[in-house]
């Protein structure tokens, strides 16, 4: 059976529920949702929310890119970033290679700070270039890491692999990014670093949770939260404590358990009081701020709009906040507003998501799933609606 030619989420839901053989009834029978609900989604009439999409993934037996599309190659050959993945792809291959004979490596302070350099490329949403650089980078701390072995370098090394992995998933393609994960604790475990491993974990529970699997992504964090135990009483320890917490309370909220939710945000604020904003932490974007933005993706995700509104109006983002976190909670607000009927206030969310980080907004499934709502709440489209779903593709 071929894809249908409106290839909207709602149209990729009705397609694969056929080949299923299953009904419109038949399928709200095995997910949360309403027969209702499902029907306007599929026709394109309501725009297809994370959690209904991880649902219906999990009950067709489907990976959750089948139904958002992603990656959106079209998309990503215009911005030339297709052609980048597989070079990406190799690299994170050829890692148990050894050394390699035709590489001479920088001394390790400059491979150190060429790792950190990619990650601020990719936080400041510059995905081309980090893209770019990655594969010779991996390379040459590889080989690196095998001729002169340390702890600094497989850190450094394990740096890239995380690198890839946000790369991979801003660009849609997660089975690249559970490879990369794979990767990350191969050098975290040679660098014996639990704070790295612990990060690892946390990264590992947000795969599970897009894939609806939240039961595999509470014990993943409680794995992380573990590990920390091997690490002594610091600052670090600290931030990373305190976002494994706001990672579960987002798998907590996709769950609806409430009670979870508070008391993980709880937990998540005493760390930040202690912490302040800790942006420099292994690139958590740890601290009061992303505790805030935390509290307003978890409404979002207990479709609690009015109380993700009122969070939502709290936020101040720091200057030095990393581009693409100020991006993702724009994202979750527009979709707030939309949700509360505010359309002129939501487009406003987009355009700044857009303005901040324009490639990470171009591939992120919730602003494109956005855009197409507040398509069809428009009586009359205003122009710079069209200019961003032509933008986006759609």
């Amino acid at each position: 059976m071929p894809l249908p030619d409106d290839e909207h989420t709602g149209a990729r839901i009705a397609h694969h529920r056929k080949r299923a053989g299953l009904t419109q009834r038949g399928l709200t029978q095995k997910v949360p949702y309403s027969y209702s609900l499902l029907t306007q989604v599929e026709s394109g009439h309501k725009p297809a929310s994370p959690d209904l999409v991880a649902a219906v993934a999990k009950a067709l037996c489907i990976d959750v890119t089948a139904l958002t599309g992603q990656p959106y190659v079209t998309e990503l050959q215009k911005d030339r970033l297709a052609a980048l993945v597989r070079p990406i792809r190799e690299a994170l291959d050829l890692y148990d290679l050894g050394a390699d004979p035709a590489i001479t490596p920088r001394p390790t302070p400059q491979l150190v700070a060429a790792a950190q350099a990619l990650c601020q490329q990719v936080r400041a949403t510059k995905l081309h270039d980090a893209a770019l650089d990655l594969p010779g980078t991996m390379a040459e701390i590889t080989t690196a890491a095998y001729r002169t072995p340390s702890s600094e370098l497989w850190a450094a090394l394990s740096s890239t692999y995380r690198t890839a992995h946000d790369l991979a998933v801003k660009l849609g393609y997660y089975d690249l990014s559970t490879v990369a994960l794979d990767r990350m604790d191969w050098a975290a475990s040679r660098a014996s670093d639990p704070l790295l491993s612990a990060v690892r974990q946390y990264m590992r529970a947000l795969v599970y949770f897009r894939e609806g699997e939240y039961t595999i992504g509470q014990r993943l964090v409680a794995s992380g939260q573990g590990l920390l135990e091997q690490s002594p009483q610091s600052r670090e320890r600290h931030a990373v404590a305190g976002q494994l917490h706001l990672g579960a309370s987002i798998i907590a909220a996709r769950a609806h358990d409430e009670d979870a939710v508070k008391n993980h945000l709880t937990e998540a604020r005493s760390y930040a009081d202690r912490t302040g904003e800790a942006t420099d932490v292994h690139w958590l974007s740890f601290g009061p701020t992303n505790v805030t933005v935390h509290a307003v993706s978890a409404h979002v995700e207990m479709r609690h709009y009015g109380e993700a509104l009122q969070e939502a109006a709290k936020v101040r983002i720091p200057q030095d906040w990393a581009v693409s976190r100020a991006a993702h909670f724009y994202v979750d607000q527009a979709r707030a507003q939309m949700e509360a009927g505010r359309s002129e206030a939501a487009l406003k969310s987009i355009v700044t998501a857009r303005k901040l980080a324009p490639q990470q907004t171009r591939y992120h499934a919730g602003a494109r799933e956005t855009i197409r709502g507040l398509i069809h709440l428009s009586r009359r489209t205003p122009d710079s609606l069209d200019h961003l779903a032509a933008w986006v593709g759609l």
